[in-house]
């Protein structure tokens, strides 16, 4: 009988994703690397058998840098054509570990003791945001925080908050006193008449019961600017 030839093995050729980055990042700091060579990287982890190197760099230049990619929310990532669920929580899981990095001393240490290390995590947290959120860190009597409340979301000039809502959860908290947080989407910092004017009635309403209104600070691409610092309170 004729001998059946010998099946061939198939051969499966994989490119190699993002060459020589991994490489770059264990053997220096990686301040070398472009901004999109970081994103791509990231990519490449989520969808390794893919070159990523294109649609990183369309990342950067649909959101306008690599801190707003990495800062998108998931849907705005999901809708980038390319994104599916993976790779776009391959990005957001950056935000997550920056975001616990730098909130640490926030949570360990007297929230007025680590004035620098608050206005860190504050501005990773909600420079890039798109919509104005609100937010109260309410404090005990050694200055240590007891909660951090996103107290209301709203457009992308404007976003409600309640002189009694807030003193309420303070008192519900057993909190001693509390710092005001907001954002301006615009990336201008700079307080309005309305916020300054119910900045000063949460701090009379809080006079009345003895909670103590540290300061209310804005956040902005720009910056930020304090109420306090800027003698307005």
């Amino acid at each position: 009988m004729p001998s059946c030839p010998t099946p061939r093995r198939a051969v499966i050729t994989v490119r190699a994703t993002a060459p020589g980055l991994g490489s770059v990042l264990l053997n220096t700091d990686g301040t070398g690397l472009h901004d999109h060579e970081i994103v791509e990287y990231l990519l490449a982890l989520a969808i390794p058998r893919r070159d990523t190197k294109q649609l990183a760099k369309h990342l950067i230049d649909h959101f306008g840098s690599l801190a707003a990619v990495l800062t998108a929310d998931g849907d705005s990532l999901r809708a980038v054509p390319g994104m599916g669920e993976t790779s776009a929580a391959a990005l957001k899981i950056v935000q997550v570990a920056a975001r616990r990095l730098v909130s640490e001393p926030v949570h360990r240490q007297p929230i007025l003791s680590s004035w620098q290390a608050l206005l860190d995590y504050l501005r990773l947290d909600m420079a890039h945001l798109t919509r104005e959120r609100v937010r109260v860190l309410y404090l005990n009597a050694k200055n240590m925080l007891i909660s951090d409340d996103n107290m209301s979301e709203g457009s992308v000039d404007q976003a409600a908050i309640y002189t009694r809502q807030v003193i309420k959860r303070a008192l519900d908290l057993g909190a001693t006193s509390l710092i005001l947080v907001h954002n301006h989407p615009s990336g201008n910092p700079q307080p309005s008449k309305q916020d300054i004017q119910i900045t000063r009635e949460i701090i009379e309403a809080g006079k009345r019961l003895g909670i103590a209104v540290h300061d209310h600070i804005i956040i902005g691409l720009d910056g930020h600017s304090s109420m306090r610092s800027m003698g307005l309170i």
